[in-house]
């Protein structure tokens, strides 16, 4: 193999920008880790502008994006107000050490706690950090430290945390384990209530949410093993959950599913740890995705959306109980970049901004909006087995004729298809950016900006007709 030139050393610095995807793509083919999730398509493809909910490779191809970036830039590319706000932080204080304070970190714990205060009636503190999985890091610490050290937790079949060691260890998924030995803290995942694909077969109207039932026999007696009747002490820390499930395909749990799941825990004393790194933020059409069904949470852990994806900051809420300094202290854990200023900065216009617009309705409407033209295409394709949603979160499931065999294959082959950049409507050529989730792999999730237009809802609509005409038709 003939190594490529290295621009470093035959000219200047801006021979990268002259070179071509394919010189870029052999470039990375060398110099780039493949573990970081790049390489889902043949070849990767690169971007070089975005704006709104579109995203433009190099020829100024405009690819309409329906994830953006897994539910990170709720408010869309290059929001002028959310933008602005990294500037002046830019130009104030760009850096300060975490031993010491700034205002922008204290108003925006203030605001995210009153707000929760307000919500569910209950007292807290936000503790940050920068990405989802160090997030979720931290509520472990939480949860063992209010435990006695407990470190077994539960989880949901399907469910996703994060990919560091102790994320991963509560994430459903063996294959981001399976390289790095033996976890011994390793999650008791709980079938999560999928009703499309219920795993005891039961139908939703007449289940008696019969999988939560299933979850409360585990400590009907000590033999189960989860339990200790004579003390009334679980060997479980807490359970982990996604009110409406990411990476899981987007799937909503019936109604009732969590009031009755939150009452076993508390008659149990097991925490509940609510994971909105990717549904909270008016993702979901309430701030909270847990907000929809009517309990509250021991634990909040939130990223992503907070900042727009402008820079990386996450956090968790605690009740005062489990988080305040007399028993979760200074240095209980910590990170240098954990509460740093342009991530707080950025994150306190956020909250602003969703204080000042009613985001509520803004997203269940469209939401509807979109659901109901998913619903069509559902009509008239019989490869869609299940389109469901709530907010602007919502679901295309892809099977095959019978409606219900998951066809994973199909899915690649939408995928790729929509990368060209070549789906024509009106006269005019779009791509369209897709996520993939779901247990089979098989599930279209759709996290379009909440800035979205109904008349991009409309395009959305109309590209997913052509790219579902293109791939059934061969």
């Amino acid at each position: 193999m003939t190594s490529p030139a290295n621009p470093a050393t035959s000219g200047t610095a801006s021979a990268f920008g002259d070179m071509t995807d394919s010189e870029l793509l052999a470039l990375e083919n060398v110099y780039c880790s493949h573990g970081d999730t790049v390489h889902y398509v043949d070849e990767p493809k690169i971007f070089e502008t975005c704006e709104g909910s579109y995203m433009y490779d190099g020829k100024g191809q405009a690819f309409l994006d329906l994830q953006m970036w897994y539910s990170a830039v709720n408010f869309g590319y290059k929001n002028e107000r959310l933008n602005n706000s990294v500037k002046r932080q830019l130009d104030k204080l760009p850096q300060v050490a975490s031993q010491y304070l700034h205002r922008e970190k204290i108003e925006l714990a203030t605001r995210i706690s009153q707000r929760i205060e307000t919500t569910f009636g209950t007292k807290g503190r936000v503790h940050f950090n920068v990405g989802g999985s160090q997030a979720v890091e931290d509520s472990l610490k939480i949860v063992r430290n209010a435990k006695n050290g407990k470190s077994l937790m539960f989880a949901f079949e399907g469910g996703y945390h994060g990919r560091t060691l102790g994320a991963s260890a509560i994430t459903s998924s063996y294959r981001y384990r399976r390289r790095y030995g033996h976890f011994s803290d390793r999650a008791q995942f709980v079938p999560f209530p999928y009703c499309f694909r219920c795993p005891y077969g039961k139908k939703r109207e007449d289940c008696g949410l019969y999988c939560v039932e299933q979850f409360a026999r585990l400590f009907d007696t000590e033999y189960y093993g989860v339990w200790d009747a004579k003390v009334g002490e679980s060997e479980y820390g807490a359970f982990y959950v996604e009110a409406i499930q990411g990476t899981g395909g987007y799937v909503v749990p019936p109604p009732g599913y969590f009031e009755r799941l939150k009452e076993i825990l508390s008659e149990r004393k097991i925490l509940m740890v609510d994971d909105e790194i990717q549904m909270g933020f008016y993702r979901a059409g309430k701030m909270w995705a847990i907000e929809n069904f009517n309990v509250t949470p021991d634990v909040i852990v939130f990223g992503k959306a907070v900042t727009n994806g402008l820079n990386p900051l996450s956090g968790i809420w605690a009740r005062e109980e489990l988080i305040n300094p007399t028993v979760f202290p200074a240095g209980s854990t910590h990170s240098t970049f954990n509460a740093n200023p342009l991530g707080t900065a950025v994150a306190l216009e956020a909250i602003k901004m969703m204080e000042e617009t009613d985001y509520e309705a803004m997203t269940k409407a469209k939401g509807a909006y979109f659901l109901k033209g998913l619903q069509d295409l559902k009509s008239r394709y019989s490869i869609i087995g299940d389109v469901d949603g709530m907010g602007m979160a919502l679901r295309m499931e892809i099977c095959q004729s019978d409606g219900f065999t998951p066809d994973k294959a199909i899915v690649d082959r939408m995928v790729d298809e929509a990368l060209l950049g070549n789906l024509e409507v009106g006269g005019k050529q779009y791509g369209l950016i897709l996520d993939i989730g779901g247990y089979y792999k098989n599930v279209v999730t759709l996290a379009p900006s909440l800035h979205m237009s109904y008349e991009e809802i409309d395009l959305a609509i109309k590209l997913l007709d052509v790219l579902l005409h293109r791939v059934t038709r061969t």
